[in-house]
């Protein structure tokens, strides 16, 4: 059974790419450091590393073997966490991704009362509309819309129900008309919104059996959500948005909801998490809390 230290050794050597930095981080030697990779990997039978003298890179084995290392490391450290929150309530690190829009103007506030509730928890926020790599990024887990494309993540529902909604300033329906029926966003400058390099221009819809795909174009385009909203609400076109994006704009006036009857395409947001060990307590109750706030926002 190879030590807990061999293990952070391993891991913190992966994320770093440099066993001396991994030793800093462990307060070890860098002598002590490499004796510890050198005696996991003389259990293992296999080497994790490829070694240069100037840098290291993990081998194909050093690869499967991460993740599961991480698990492991994981689950001891919950089980620690667990003992501690008898007596002082919920502990330790979350480190959550988030879109940039929703993550700025709403999670940001939300965690902020979460924290306040609970005072020994540590959080780290990343805003980024490019999906973390949950088994990569130093995040253990990441709020997304839409239904989720990676079969080997855990995804746990804060708003299922969630869909994408069409909607515009006043001023740019004051001067451009509103359209009645999505056919008619071909008339209108669509403000597109582009991921990972693929542009959003087939926006989708229904009405009870009736689906409409409508092919939009427009000046405006952004691989940033918040981005996207202000133009809209600078009256530079139509935006397509998840509605928790701009209830709150719908709420005060400075959008307007297109399209009657009509519902956007699914949008479930979700929680994600790498693996079913790392749904923590504190992963639990930060999912609850979340659900009620977004069922509280979507019904004011």
């Amino acid at each position: 059974m190879s030590s807990i230290l061999d293990l952070e050794v391993f891991v913190r050597t992966a994320d770093s790419g440099s066993l001396s930095a991994a030793a800093r981080g462990l307060g070890l030697t860098p002598a002590a450091a490499s004796i510890a990779l050198k005696r996991l990997e003389a259990r293992l039978g296999s080497r994790l590393f490829a070694r240069s003298t100037r840098s290291m890179r993990l081998t194909e084995e050093g690869r499967r073997y991460l993740d599961s290392v991480r698990v492991a490391l994981a689950a001891l450290t919950e089980g620690e966490q667990a003992l501690k929150q008898q007596s002082q309530g919920l502990t330790g690190l979350l480190q959550v991704a988030a879109p940039s829009d929703f993550g700025r103007n709403v999670v940001l506030g939300w965690l902020d009362a979460f924290k306040a509730e609970h005072p020994h928890i540590r959080l780290q926020l990343m805003l980024n509309d490019n999906n973390a790599d949950l088994f990569r990024d130093t995040v253990d887990i990441a709020l997304r819309f839409g239904a989720p494309q990676d079969s080997s993540l855990v995804a746990l529902p804060i708003a299922p129900d969630h869909h994408r909604i069409a909607c515009a300033s006043p001023a740019y329906l004051a001067r451009h008309g509103k359209p009645l029926h999505p056919t008619q966003l071909s008339r209108h400058s669509a403000l597109r919104y582009m991921r990972q390099g693929q542009v959003s221009k087939t926006w989708r819809f229904r009405q009870g059996a009736q689906v409409e795909e409508v092919e939009v174009s427009g000046d405006y385009l952004s691989d940033d959500g918040e981005i996207v909203r202000r133009w809209a609400l600078a009256g530079h076109g139509i935006a397509y948005k998840a509605r928790l994006d701009v209830v709150g704009d719908l709420a005060a006036g400075r959008l307007v909801a297109l399209f009657d009857g009509w519902q956007g395409e699914p949008a479930p947001f979700n929680l994600m998490c790498p693996h079913r060990l790392q749904v923590s307590e504190r992963v639990k109750v930060l999912q609850r809390f979340l659900q009620e706030r977004c069922q509280t926002l979507l019904n004011a």
